[in-house]
């Protein structure tokens, strides 16, 4: 048992260590921006900006309101989406049509949003 949960322990290390060398080598190549953000994120509220939502395919899943998240976060959980490392069919579609680009302007966008932001209906 404390084999496995040291195992786990490394394992999880080990992940959050690539997730930031990802997110730094892609904040080297992409400078993602807000307000270019704004106009890409049409896609995302059907689901992101529903309180409480949960989708039903293809298992139950509680969509998370994603406003305020790190920009990076955002952009590397897109680009795992896209490559298949993320195993959501609905998000690996839409990831799939986003560039770099769009990634890093998105997680901007997402990441400017707060609790105390204006009454925004795409956060």
């Amino acid at each position: 048992m404390i084999s496995m949960k040291k195992h786990l322990i490394s394992q999880l290390a080990l992940s959050a260590g690539l997730a930031f060398i990802a997110f730094a080598a892609q904040a080297d190549d992409v400078q993602g921006s807000a307000k270019a953000g704004a106009g890409k994120v049409w896609l995302c509220t059907g689901c992101h900006s529903i309180p409480d939502y949960r989708a039903d395919y293809p298992l139950v899943y509680r969509v998370p309101m994603i406003g305020g998240q790190n920009a990076g976060y955002i952009a590397v959980a897109l680009s795992e989406y896209k490559k298949g490392e993320r195993k959501h069919p609905t998000m690996r579609a839409i990831a799939g049509s986003l560039s770099d680009q769009d990634m890093a302007d998105i997680g901007e966008y997402y990441a400017a949003q707060t609790s105390s932001s204006p009454i925004n209906p795409l956060k």
